[in-house]
């Protein structure tokens, strides 16, 4: 990559404004229906909003606007390619510019692994439509057949002749040019394309990522700029009852204390409120931070503290508020069964721990917001800054910078809110940094969960009956107070447990929240893919059958499964059931893939163990395999994961073995290490002393093999999470003969 750059809003607008010396094409999103009749020089109105724009110069660069933010992910690439593929663009002259928060875009919330999945059809026409209007430009030229030409490597050539013209020599020919309609443009064929499905593009950050010269938040320096950490309530909703300003400015290089507006619930995206020290540099302020001597009136959430609640939630279990699926008769199924399995699983309180906080630059000038931030949601930034201070939003200017790591987190942005105000009150550039203690004390947490299920084996040694009870705070209670029953979560791999049983019930319970709950990767797929692969393991323990063949009988025969015909609202991930079908053989083949892998049923060496899990989330399918072992002094050790992955068309599949990789070294965190506790309503951990991650030691090596298909791109990000967890469990009980139900681990010193 020659060309790759972050630019202001108004440099942006300028580097896409219309000259003769420009071609910049409006690009459809999945809101808009049709490709507007245009021209294509004319600027973008709100007919073509929300939209992403292909830029092709006279120089010949083509400047392709990433509207999603890169967080490790490499989107900043897969993006790019898709577009540059379908466009027969070079990829030397490819400059990608970071899009700013603005609604054009369509949504730009880099979350629930949407970016490819949603936007790969749009992204394609836009590369579709480029070519087609400049091989109608050349051919206009040549006085030749359209069909007669082709586009590669920045180049229409007539293949016939022989003549070439490059793509920026029929910029201004191309402009005058209306766009054609959609049902006319022509994509190209899969046999046909130079970069999607190819595992050789390189990183387009990755050099700068390396070398220490790309731009993340906590980077980001402006003239003139002062710095501020926030003393923040401990308890969700305490409001301050005093503070010592005056010591904190005693501190060398403090300049200022200033309280910020006590939260009202709901908490939604709004900052928790407390005191901020602005200082001349990052240290003086967590020293002024420290000098405050902070009191705190008492919140109603002072109750939280873990242990009762863990026990609140699973009496909850017991009486379940609602029923979101119900198949058969499972109260009488269970009552005449031959063999009836109960098991509780339990996942604590977890939070994102990405290796950046969350950090923000605000600066106000002359009744405008230009702020930097590691964002996840900058439409979510912009409309909420906008709300909070009182500006409006076309005024409010979001600049993404590199995310040094998200997993849900920079989806919330309170951080971007705290700095803007604060900027706003000094009138000058505030750069706001979370510490790691702030965040692990004070961030959006993954809910608690505690989960009862119970199957019937009939006579026949099938499985009969499946009911499964869940308890877990909902995400809702962010957005409303008082929310305690989960909602859309329960999509997420609850009632759309695809085993194939004659009977099924799944219901909620009821869970108060007492922390802001959000969403974390993969978000209560954790959860849930927890509990039912490892329930489904002690079923083939107690029939005596082996654990993968076990799993292919529960997930039965080929089919696509519609559950609206068992009275559950599924929601699929916001997409439908005829382009992203539950799939059964789907989700079959990943099982016998993964399996293949890991040459599942060979004999292992002594102390040694394999286990299996399968998921489907985000429209993607991944199994897992994993082998353990366990030492002379009960410790575990995890060797290998081998996982199988269909995620429908692979677009860049080195991005794809990277995210897989990640995950699996995600979850074993979790699986193994990470737990938050809370006393009195305060979260004990507040660094990874306390909350720990797996380290280099602990990271297995792991296989991935990517299933081939032409179904449409599925999630990516997030789907690898789910299955390891019940299959580290599995293997372990294969090894030693224990079950574990609860996390993390350690608390049964076996790391």
């Amino acid at each position: 990559m020659k060309h790759i750059e972050n630019v202001s809003r108004r440099g942006f607008l300028k580097k896409l404004g219309i000259s003769s010396t420009a071609l910049v094409l409006g690009v459809q999103l999945p809101s808009m229906l049709t490709i507007p009749k245009a021209l294509a020089g004319v600027n973008a109105t709100d007919k073509f909003s929300p939209s992403v724009y292909v830029q092709i110069g006279a120089d010949n660069i083509v400047s392709i606007v990433v509207h999603r933010s890169e967080m490790g992910q490499g989107i900043r690439t897969s993006i790019p390619m898709i577009v540059a593929d379908e466009l027969g663009a070079d990829w030397e002259q490819i400059a990608v510019v970071q899009g700013l928060g603005d609604k054009k875009y369509g949504s730009q919330n880099t979350d629930g692994s949407r970016s490819v999945r949603r936007f790969y059809q749009p992204l394609r026409e836009a590369g579709a439509t480029a070519r087609m209007m400049l091989q109608q430009a050349a051919a206009n030229q040549w006085q030749v057949d359209v069909s007669e030409t082709s586009a590669i490597n920045n180049t229409i050539v007539h293949e016939q002749s022989g003549r070439e013209l490059s793509f920026g020599s029929l910029v201004a020919a191309a402009s005058t040019l209306a766009l054609p309609e959609q049902s006319a443009l022509i994509l190209k064929a899969k046999k046909d394309f130079t970069l999607i499905g190819k595992s050789d593009i390189a990183l387009v950050d990755g050099e700068k990522i390396v070398t220490g010269t790309a731009t993340y938040g906590f980077d980001v320096e402006l003239a003139n700029m002062q710095y501020a950490v926030i003393a923040r309530p401990p308890v969700l909703g305490s409001k301050v009852k005093s503070f010592n300003a005056e010591a904190a400015k005693a501190i060398a290089g403090v300049i200022d204390v200033v309280q910020l507006p006590d939260l009202e619930e709901p908490a939604v995206f709004k900052p928790l409120g407390g005191v901020a020290v602005i200082a001349k540099n990052t240290w003086a302020a967590i020293k002024g931070r420290e000098a405050l001597a902070m009191q705190w009136h008492e919140s109603e959430h002072k109750s939280y503290n873990t242990e009762q609640y863990k026990q609140a939630l699973a009496e909850s279990c017991d009486n379940p508020a609602k029923v979101l699926r119900s198949k058969g008769d499972t109260v009488n199924a269970l009552a005449t069964a031959k063999k009836v399995i109960k098991a509780s699983y339990y996942v604590p309180e977890l939070i994102h721990v990405p290796m950046e906080p969350p950090a923000a630059t605000a600066h106000y000038h002359n009744g405008i917001f230009d702020i930097w931030a590691c964002s996840q949601t900058p439409q979510s930034a912009q409309a909420t800054v906008a709300q909070i201070t009182g500006v409006a939003a076309e005024k409010v200017n979001i600049n993404v910078t590199l995310l040094g790591g998200g997993f849900g987190r920079k989806s919330k942005p309170d951080f971007v809110v705290e700095a803007a105000i604060l900027s706003k009150q000094l009138n000058v550039p505030i750069k706001v940094l979370w510490t790691r203690e702030d965040e692990i004390q004070n961030g959006y947490y993954h809910a608690v969960s505690y989960q009862k299920l119970a199957a019937g084996i009939d006579e026949n040694g099938n499985v009969s009956a499946w009911q499964h009870h869940v308890a877990e705070p909902p995400i809702g209670s962010t957005f409303s107070k008082g929310a305690d029953l989960i909602t859309s979560e329960a999509n997420l791999g609850l009632i759309d447990m695809p085993f194939d049983i004659a009977h099924v019930s799944c219901a909620v319970g009821k869970a108060p929240a007492h922390t802001r709950i959000g969403w974390m990767r993969s978000v209560t797929n954790i959860n849930h893919a927890f509990a039912i692969g490892s329930f489904a393991d002690e079923l083939a323990q107690a029939k005596g059958v082996d654990s993968k063949d076990n799993l292919l009988a529960l997930i039965g025969a080929d089919r696509k499964i519609d559950f609206s015909t068992e009275q559950a609202e599924y929601g699929n991930y916001g997409e439908t059931l005829e382009k992203f079908p539950v799939d059964t053989a789907r989700m079959k083949a990943v099982v016998e893939k993964a399996s293949a892998m890991a040459k599942w049923g060979r004999k292992l060496p002594k102390g040694h163990g394999l286990g299996i899990a399968m998921h489907r989330s985000f429209v993607s399918y991944v199994a897992c395999v994993v082998e353990v072992s366990e030492n002379n002094n009960g410790k575990i050790k995890v060797h290998d994961v081998w996982m199988a992955v269909d995620c429908g068309l692979a677009v860049n599949p080195e991005r794809i073995r990277s995210q897989m990789e990640g995950a699996a070294i995600f979850a074993l965190s979790y699986t193994f290490y990470s737990e938050l506790t809370a006393k009195n309503g305060v979260i004990e951990q507040n660094n990874f002393d306390g909350y720990q991650i797996a380290r280099l030691s602990d990271a297995p090596t792991t296989h991935v093999e990517i299933i081939d298909s032409d179904a449409p791109p599925g999630g990516v990000g997030e789907p690898g999470v789910p299955p390891i967890a019940p299959a580290i469990c599995n293997a372990i009980f294969n090894a030693t003969g224990k079950r574990y139900r609860e996390l993390p681990l350690k608390k049964y010193g076996i790391v």
